[in-house]
């Protein structure tokens, strides 16, 4: 292969392969090492978090903070704002976050609802585009670059039942079922019939799995070339939207932004 030409592996390159960079793979797992309920870490807790040493990991701190990523505060790290560069780097560089944004708000409009948009990674969702309704459902703050578990967000389920079966196989298998509230799927066997039931139907529920009183449903966004863009999600209260509702009423909507989206989106 001639040194300016990809690999173009669509399953990527593995750690054993000539071309992968360590390094690079490392300071990256250090970055999101750092979450909602770890925003603030030791040198030892982010040690044992990314299952380093303790020197390989003061290491990769320090030049993260030395490049701005990382602050430090006495015996503490946090990331910095600078790391939402790499955030806006990727919204920046696929033209559909203001078209997406729009959408979400229309939805908004409609419904009286928050609507947002998620892609996939690893065995996270992470939120990429957001229209907040007036009232507040989750006891978190939701915002793009927002990662929750796939496996329990409506959003999440329904990428998760984009994947081929193998690499879905793969996944599950790592996956740590948490149960967030008494109506959380823990059994893998269950979770993959969710799963499978969503890719048939092409709209995923979840009822109270992440958060009680939060209901949501998700649908899979194409662009016009038939490629995955994400999910887009529309998130209500239980007590006041049944799933009747959801499926006569909300269901068309979004069935009908997602083919918007993938009208517009290139």
């Amino acid at each position: 292969m001639a040194a300016d030409q990809i690999d173009d592996n669509p399953a990527g390159l593995t750690p054993d392969h000539r071309d992968f960079v360590t390094a690079l793979a490392t300071g990256l797992q250090v970055i999101r090492a750092f979450d909602a309920e770890n925003p603030r870490m030791t040198l030892s807790e982010v040690a044992a978090r990314t299952g380093m040493n303790r020197a390989k990991a003061r290491r990769f701190l320090l030049t993260l903070h030395g490049l701005g990523y990382v602050r430090r505060q006495a015996r503490y790290f946090e990331l910095a704002p600078k790391t939402l560069q790499l955030g806006y780097a990727f919204l920046s560089a696929n033209n559909y976050q203001s078209v997406i944004r729009q959408h979400l708000e229309h939805i908004t409009e409609q419904t009286g609802e928050s609507s947002s948009m998620g892609v996939l990674q690893g065995s996270d969702v992470i939120y990429v585009a957001r229209s907040a309704a007036p009232h507040r459902l989750m006891t978190i703050a939701l915002s793009v670059g927002t990662h929750l578990p796939a496996a329990a967000t409506s959003m999440g389920r329904m990428l998760l039942a984009t994947l081929e079966p193998a690499a879905l196989d793969a996944l599950l298998a790592e996956i740590e079922l948490k149960a967030y509230t008494p109506r959380t799927v823990t059994d893998a066997k269950t979770l993959r019939a969710h799963i499978d039931t969503a890719r048939e139907q092409g709209y995923c529920i979840v009822d109270q799995e992440l958060e009680s009183g939060l209901r949501s449903m998700a649908v899979p966004v194409y662009n016009m070339h038939g490629v995955l863009l994400g999910a887009i999600n529309v998130s209500t209260n239980a007590a006041r939207i049944d799933k009747k509702t959801l499926t006569q009423r909300f269901l068309p909507l979004l069935q009908q932004t997602s083919r918007d989206i993938a009208r517009e989106v290139s």
